[in-house]
Order: structure tokens, then C-alpha cells, then sequence
């Protein structure tokens, strides 16, 4: 069964479709490692963090396995391992999408904050930011002050709807998907570079400089993208 392009819709799905097809009738069978990200890339037409994503999708619903140094290689489809497995919803969205998302949104939510931004609001960023530094020194994740941090910004920013948006961002990080992909990432080093990030925009906001805060939250976000892609990159070796 050769591989078909696909259309740009819930796309990770229609890979992870497509390859779960596969697997089924024996083009990959089990213990054979998948191609490498950049080929089946290629092949289907799609760039590499949508590949990601669908690879992902796979390894939480048990059908690939991620070992490290090596690449994705097939399971033995077992009935019991299946029940045990976790289900992707057909509405999760994916998780380096939802990064490029939040980039578009919040960098404007930041510019937002430093325009209208009251000093109880800009104080509410600094405490958050806080309780981060004080998680990382505990060598504790601070997903808590990293999501009161970005909730602070939306409240900064005096708009109901944009507060409400950043809020279903953060549900959407409790899917399976993003779960799975912050196991091989979020270590705290890597969350120390992150905090450092959310500082630069918290004083671009504090300065009232708009263009500023959108660049820094812009690079937050970016960089974020970047460490998950690596530690992806870093843990199938393909």
C-alpha cells in the first residue's frame, strides 16, 4: 500500500491514519522500525513537526514505541495492552500547532498587556514568575506559575475573550499529546532558559513597550517550539 499526500486538516490524524493502515496490513510489522521522520515527511508531503505529532498520537495509543538513540519502532498489537492504552480524542489539537498558535495570539495578547496593563495586573506577572523561580529551585517543573504567568498577561491585556482563549490553551495541555511529548522534554534546566524567557516580557510589559513584549513573547514561543522539536528529535534519532 504506497503512501497518499494528505489534505491539511487535523492533520497529524490523517498521518497517524494512514500509518496505523500500514502497520495493520503488514507493510510494517511488528519490532520493524518506521522511517525516518524526514522521510515519511517527504513521502506524505507534510513537514517534519506534523510527522511529529502523528508519531506521537501513535506512541501514546501504543502503537509505536520510542526508543531512545534509535528511532519508532512497531508493537505487537496485544488486546490487553490496547485496553490499557490511552485514547487520543478526534478533537485534541496538536502540540507544536498549538505552540505556533499561541505565538500568533499571545504575542499580540503581550503587546495588549503593556498598552493597558494596570500595576496590580503587571504585579500579578512578577508574582507568578516568582513562584516559577521558586519550583525551579525546589527542582520542581513550574508548569503552576507558568500558566498563572500567562493567565496574568490575558487578565493584563483587559480583554475577555483573549483571557478565555489563553485559558483553552492551557486545557488543551492536559491532552494525552502534549503530556506525552513534555515526558521526553520538560526538564528542569530547560524550564530555567523558559523562565528567563517570560522575564524579558514581563519587563517589556512593565515599560509599557508594546513592541518589545510581542517580540519577547514571540521568542518564547519559538524557543519553546525548538526545545520540544529537539528533545522529539533527540529521542528517536530519526
Amino acid at each position: 500500500m504506497p503512501l497518499q499526500t494528505v489534505e491539511p486538516q487535523r492533520l497529524y490524524r490523517q498521518i497517524a491514519e494512514q500509518l496505523r493502515a500500514l502497520i495493520g496490513s503488514g507493510e510494517f510489522p511488528p519490532g520493524s522500525r518506521l522511517p525516518a521522520e524526514r522521510d515519511l515527511a517527504k513521502q506524505l508531503g507534510v513537514s517534519r513537526p506534523s510527522v511529529r505529532e502523528a508519531l506521537i498520537a501513535l506512541e501514546v495509543e501504543g502503537w509505536v514505541e520510542v526508543r531512545t538513540g534509535s528511532g519508532v519502532y512497531v508493537l505487537q498489537r496485544v488486546p490487553a495492552a490496547q485496553a490499557a492504552r490511552a485514547e487520543v480524542p478526534a478533537t485534541e489539537w496538536g502540540p507544536l500547532e498549538l505552540l505556533r498558535a499561541r505565538r500568533v495570539v499571545e504575542g499580540e495578547i503581550a503587546a495588549l498587556a503593556a498598552q493597558h496593563g494596570k500595576r496590580r495586573q503587571v504585579d500579578a506577572i512578577a508574582a507568578a514568575i516568582t513562584c516559577m523561580h521558586a519550583d525551579a529551585d525546589a527542582g520542581v517543573q513550574p508548569r503552576a506559575g507558568d500558566r498563572a504567568f500567562h493567565v496574568a498577561v490575558a487578565e493584563a491585556a483587559g480583554n475577555v475573550v483573549l483571557l478565555e482563549t489563553v485559558q483553552t490553551f492551557w486545557d488543551a495541555r492536559r491532552g494525552p499529546l502534549f503530556e506525552r511529548l513534555g515526558d521526553h522534554f520538560e526538564s528542569v534546566p530547560s524550564w530555567r532558559k523558559a523562565v528567563a524567557e517570560h522575564e524579558q516580557v514581563y519587563e517589556a510589559i512593565r515599560a509599557h513597550d508594546a513592541a518589545a513584549a510581542r517580540e519577547a513573547m514571540q521568542h518564547h514561543l519559538d524557543r519553546a517550539h525548538s526545545r520540544f522539536s529537539a528533545s522529539w528529535r533527540r529521542a528517536n534519532s530519526s
